[in-house]
């Protein structure tokens, strides 16, 4: 059998859920556990695309660029969903990490007719967004859908670093890509339902690129989510707890520094480690495109000390 074809693994029929029908409720989910098993596996052979990857989409930001994901369906909404969570996570403007649907904003909730079907609505997107600065990330778990490979199509002619995430091996996707990823997890216990086991495989890329990137970017220190944009009480005591984890100072403290650094927990820590002002340690940070341990390590040069942790 020819498994590079591009319709085979996506629409291929498993051969374990023949009579899925018939199954218990216990049988079905048994199976569907046993097939998401093989989802990691896949994953990892494909880390070193995944790396390459990511490499790029960090180049690309470090010049000033942005990140723009791009599907149709299911592959659609999970880099609306991946974009969508960038900014409370790691305190990046909204803008910097994008998802663009086919059908638009309403296609997250409702399924929009022949959308992915227009290539030429993928190359108009990317005509309308995009510029050399910025990296594309297609995702498309059959690696065929024409509004994605217009988008990539058009990113090509632009110049712009294109990215291809499919489930299929030797896809059009794949050729159209720069850095092409691959992560063929095979038949779904539902003929073609490929938010099953190529959505799970999706999300888990999406994960790592998206993370791997900001960490590269220093929104992260140590395993600290140090950017982390405080929206709601949980994410207020996660700062200071952060606070507290780095600088060794008692929860009052904590409280009462972050206040003063008007909630920013980056700028409260250089506060009390290097007893420095709160227009200091944001000029630090923003000289460092807000790289937090590029800051710190100015910033332990400058006073000669060193993170008490």
């Amino acid at each position: 059998m020819n498994h590079t074809n591009p319709t085979y693994l996506t629409e291929m029929r498993n051969k374990r859920s023949e009579n899925l029908h018939q199954f218990s409720t216990l049988e079905i989910i048994q199976l569907m556990n046993q097939e998401d098993k093989k989802v990691p596996d896949v994953v990892e052979k494909a880390l070193p695309q995944i790396s390459v990857a990511i490499d790029a989409v960090v180049s690309s930001l470090e010049r000033g660029g942005k990140l723009f994901y791009i599907g149709a369906g299911t592959s659609g909404r999970l880099g609306v969903l991946d974009a969508s969570e960038c900014p409370p996570t790691f305190g990046v403007p909204h803008d910097l990490v994008n998802g663009i649907i086919a059908g638009g904003e309403k296609a997250v909730r409702f399924p929009i007719e022949n959308a992915e079907d227009n290539r030429a609505a993928g190359r108009a997107e990317v005509e309308r967004l995009l510029t050399s600065n910025d990296i594309i990330i297609g995702i498309a778990s059959s690696g065929t859908t024409p509004f994605v490979l217009g988008a990539l199509e058009k990113a090509n002619e632009n110049n712009i670093p294109t990215v291809g995430i499919s489930c299929n091996m030797g896809s059009e996707l794949t050729k159209l890509s720069k850095y092409p990823i691959e992560i063929p997890v095979g038949p779904e216990i539902v003929t073609g339902s490929t938010r099953l086991k190529a959505g799970t495989a999706q999300k888990m890329v999406l994960n790592m690129i998206s993370t791997a990137s900001m960490i590269k970017l220093g929104k992260v220190y140590k395993n600290l989510m140090v950017n982390v944009q405080v929206t709601n009480e949980k994410l207020r005591q996660r700062s200071i707890s952060i606070i507290c984890d780095l600088t060794g100072v008692d929860e009052a403290t904590a409280k009462e520094m972050n206040e003063k650094a008007n909630g920013n927990t980056r700028a409260a820590i250089l506060m009390i480690l290097f007893s420095v002002d709160y227009e200091t340690s944001i000029s630090i940070l923003n000289n460092h495109n807000g790289h937090f341990p590029k800051a710190m390590e100015e910033l332990q040069k400058k006073y000669r000390k060193t993170d008490s942790n």
